[in-house]
């Protein structure tokens, strides 16, 4: 099968979760199928590097740099026609000229598009089917960051909470397909056949993220892209919150937070006993250098890799119930919950002090891990999907 897969972003240098996953799916994909690749790309993104890494996949990448100029005035556009900030900042004239050419030229038998902000380019097309990856409910976490935003900031977060959870609707009929991570994002959309839409979760390289023996210089990390809001909250409730309750034990813990562009909110949470590492070329040495994974995320959807990722190399982890929902792990038996900070700081206590505890759960989430978030599977569904004869049968 000729495959186009639209993308908002370059899967190459894997910092964020869309990147991760279309990249490893273009990958499995590219085993059995013939893919030619459209991505936006910004200014910051190493266009020859990543073109060379992604035509060992692809058979055809075009990656389109959007213009500032033109995400200046399509930002602008959201006061008047109505659609979410995200959508219009995607959106591009000639990117879209760029879209109908390729089409027209490789003439493919499916197109894959990754997140609604690419839908608009597409819903014009009819005559090829198409799959629409939600890939979060992201109308659900822009609603959560209101929630939490400056007082003057609430109202754009909910408008555009608003416009996300329609636009979601509107989009639903356009495509014949509909893909997204896990059962509670999809619960989120609003549309009455949201049941319709597939569970296609995330999966993790095993070969890669692994169990690794090497001396432990940090008690507790947290890792992600440090300038995305959800993680900036994480980390200051990490330091802020969690922090002085564990000093009570343990007045020397060594805390690390690892991730790109960690933004001033992060740096300045930079202290004796916590070291911000930024971006690292091997995430893994962050995972493998400390006792414990901690992700205090209140905010956002989907599943966090960074946990499975944690859980793959056999770091004890402590996270939100929100965290949970979406990986689906048992609570006491792959993981510790916590939603407060002295559910954290006790739930860390225990995690650093009780060693046997520490081997029995870190075991068990490592099978967790291999049983249920393999890549291969995860696209094996997602070619499911693809299949003419394909029908949802899932409507729990």
């Amino acid at each position: 099968m000729k495959i186009l897969i639209l993308l908002s972003r370059v899967p190459y240098l894997l910092d964020k979760g869309d990147k991760l996953r279309a990249f490893y799916q273009l990958q499995k994909l590219s085993e059995k199928h013939e893919i030619i690749l459209f991505a936006l790309a910004d200014k910051t993104d190493p266009l020859a590097e990543a073109t060379q890494e992604l035509l060992n996949y692809c058979r055809y990448v075009h990656l389109f740099p959007l213009p500032k100029a033109s995400i200046m005035r399509n930002v602008a556009s959201a006061f008047w026609n109505k659609k979410p900030i995200q959508v219009n900042y995607f959106y591009d004239v000639k990117a879209q000229a760029q879209i109908d050419e390729l089409i027209a030229q490789h003439q493919p038998d499916h197109i894959y598009c990754q997140l609604i902000r690419m839908a608009e380019y597409v819903r014009h097309v009819k005559q090829i089917p198409k799959t629409l990856d939600y890939m979060d409910a992201f109308s659900k976490g822009m609603l959560r960051r209101a929630e939490i935003a400056p007082f003057h900031l609430k109202p754009i977060f909910r408008l555009e909470a608003a416009r996300l959870k329609k636009y979601e609707a509107a989009v639903f009929a356009d495509f014949r397909y509909k893909t997204i991570i896990s059962r509670q994002d999809r619960d989120f959309i609003a549309h009455p056949r949201h049941k319709d839409i597939a569970i296609v979760p995330n999966g993790i390289q095993t070969s890669y993220f692994h169990p690794l023996d090497v001396p432990k210089q940090y008690d507790l990390v947290f890792t992600g892209n440090m300038n995305y809001a959800p993680n900036i909250e994480a980390a200051i409730f990490l330091v802020k919150k969690v922090l002085p309750l564990i000093k009570k034990q343990f007045p020397e813990i060594r805390i690390l937070l690892a991730g790109a562009n960690p933004s001033y909110q992060v740096l300045s949470l930079e202290s004796p006993n916590v070291t911000v590492s930024g971006w690292l070329p091997d995430i893994r040495e962050a995972y493998a250098s400390a006792r414990v994974f901690v992700a205090p995320l209140f905010i956002g959807t989907g599943v966090q890799n960074k946990v499975l990722e944690a859980m793959a190399m056999k770091v004890p982890c402590v996270t939100t119930q929100l965290v949970n929902n979406g990986v689906g792990a048992a609570n006491n038996c792959h993981l510790l919950v916590a939603n407060t900070p002295g559910e954290f700081a006790q739930h860390i206590y225990t995690l650093l002090t009780n060693r046997d505890l520490n081997e029995k759960l870190t075991q068990r989430a490592l099978d967790f891990v291999h049983e249920n978030y393999s890549w291969s599977k995860a696209v094996g569904q997602l070619e499911q999907v693809f299949d003419p004869e394909y029908e949802n049968v899932e409507h729990s």
